[in-house]
């Protein structure tokens, strides 16, 4: 088959088309008037741009980054902060009592109803570390780096559902759309690793989490910085491998002439869509070499194994955070591990505080702090910012649903805690405080915005600047508010 059969066939097709033949004639007579007016450089820069051989190429930042990488821990389901980073004594002395009608007036809850009852944590808050910091005990390994982490207690949130929480904790807006944090900080920065993802998805526990894609998703941005989901069970990627009887040379002989009709296509349309194509196609070419020996974490060395609490083969939070730091010893921008379940809203044995709780925190504690320590050890906490946390908080009060008889909390946007480490961050710090009751914040509140703002900081990114231009106005990942914490930064 000749060379120049396709391009043969284009131009017969516009032949034939009469109204290919008008549409044409009419603007390369005014294409001509004008250029005769302008400068004819000025003229030709402004035609269409060649696209970028790979938009994930690594980019400079806008000023010295703290941080090249992050992993972030999202526990999808909002772990309570009041069983685990925020320690309130008064609501432990006030345990059974009704809330003050103070609390309750102009609020709404996603299940209570009527007037509920003050719920004290059943378990201890030790001091830990040099820095005293109060960790409850279900959660002993990160009592263990409390010097190495700072304990945020004043964020708050707009969203008391999952589903639209999750997406504005990612996202920065509530509604499916926008671009993820991963995906903007692709767009802004690229990617060190020119065969792997810029931007990598690991999950586990229940399920995926209620935002569904969305929470990893590329919004109006080019799909080439959405999230790419890995596995730590099975192929670590999906169809990566080569069918049965496709060779790797035919493989490769594919993928040229596929690239060579894309190219064609992109030079006629201009849709940026089709120049992802290209490079995923390219990327998954890369892909079918560096991602078996990625994802096979059976090599790490035994006591790495025992850290963590591996079991390789099995999908788990272990594996994932084994799995995120070999990504980012590989240069991967972003990493987001999801672990679904902390939803204890104490409809029974499975889904409350007393049972559910702990065994969350003993599937997640170990390896989360294992991944501190790994990266410190290897001088890479330095270099990447790891942060953990939910999309909301839960009540100081019992939910109480049906009348359940087991200790749960329903949600609780007003205020919630994380905590960070490396990356930037100013270690062994407590920042922020709620009341009494862990019902509001009352000291240094921090908002979603304002997370993200600090986020991109420490990246090297001033969070107004990094823009993209959608249905007539800038977007960017802050929407229109966000301030740098400064009491994080180191």
């Amino acid at each position: 088959m000749s060379d120049n059969l396709p391009q043969f066939r284009d131009e017969q097709i516009k032949a034939l088309t009469r109204r290919y033949f008008f549409k044409h004639a009419a603007i390369g007579v005014g294409s001509t008037a004008l250029s005769l007016l302008l400068n004819r450089d000025l003229f030709a820069a402004a035609g269409m741009p060649a696209p970028l051989p790979n938009p994930l190429a690594p980019k400079p930042s806008m000023f010295p980054a703290k941080a090249k990488s992050i992993i972030y821990l999202f526990m999808a389901g909002a772990p309570s902060h009041l069983d685990l980073l925020d320690y309130k004594p008064k609501l432990q002395q006030y345990n059974g009592q009704l809330i003050p009608d103070e609390f309750m007036k102009g609020q709404r809850f996603a299940f209570i109803k009527g007037v509920p009852r003050l719920l004290g944590s059943p378990y201890k808050f030790p001091r830990s570390g040099k820095c005293g910091a109060e960790i409850s005990e279900i959660l002993p390994h990160l009592q263990g780096i409390a010097d190495d982490i700072t304990i945020v207690k004043s964020l708050s949130t707009t969203q008391f559902n999952h589903a639209p929480a999750q997406i504005y904790m990612n996202c920065g807006f509530q509604l499916i759309g926008r671009p993820s944090m991963g995906s903007w900080l692709t767009y802004g920065l690229g990617s060190e690793c020119a065969d792997l993802p810029g931007f990598v998805v690991l999950l586990s526990g229940e399920n995926q989490p209620d935002g569904g894609k969305s929470c990893w998703g590329s919004g109006f941005l080019p799909t080439v910085y959405q999230g790419v989901e890995f596995r730590s069970q099975g192929d670590p990627v999906l169809y990566l491998t080569n069918p049965e009887g496709v060779s790797a040379e035919q493989r490769r002989e594919s993928l040229d002439v596929l690239k060579d009709l894309n190219t064609m296509n992109l030079k006629t349309a201009n849709d940026p869509e089709i120049s992802t194509r290209i490079n995923s196609y390219e990327m998954a070419y890369r892909m079918q070499t560096s991602v078996p020996e990625l994802a096979d974490i059976s090599k790490e060395p035994e006591h790495i194994q025992k850290m963590y609490g591996t079991e390789p083969g099995k999908k788990s939070f272990a594996n994932n955070c084994l799995l995120a730091r070999r990504l980012v010893e590989r240069g991967v921008r972003f990493v987001q591990l999801y672990h679904r379940g902390w939803d204890t809203h104490g409809t029974s044995a499975n889904g409350d505080i007393v049972h559910r709780l702990p065994k969350l925190c003993e599937e997640t504690d170990q390896a989360a702090a294992a991944l501190v320590n790994d990266l410190k050890q290897r001088g890479l906490l330095d270099s990447t910012l790891v942060v953990w946390g939910g999309e909301f908080g839960r009540t100081p009060m019992n939910e109480a649903r049906n009348q359940s008889k087991f200790l749960g909390r329903d949600h609780h946007p007003r205020a919630f805690s994380m905590w960070l480490a490396g990356g930037g961050i100013k270690p062994g710090m407590t920042i922020g405080q709620t009341d009494d009751l862990g019902y509001n914040v009352v000291e240094d509140p921090i908002d979603i915005h304002d997370l993200h703002a600090t986020i991109l900081y420490l990246m090297g990114i001033d969070h107004t600047k990094l823009t993209f231009k959608f249905q007539g106005r800038d977007f960017r990942l802050t929407d229109i508010s966000g301030n740098v914490v400064k009491k994080l930064l180191a």
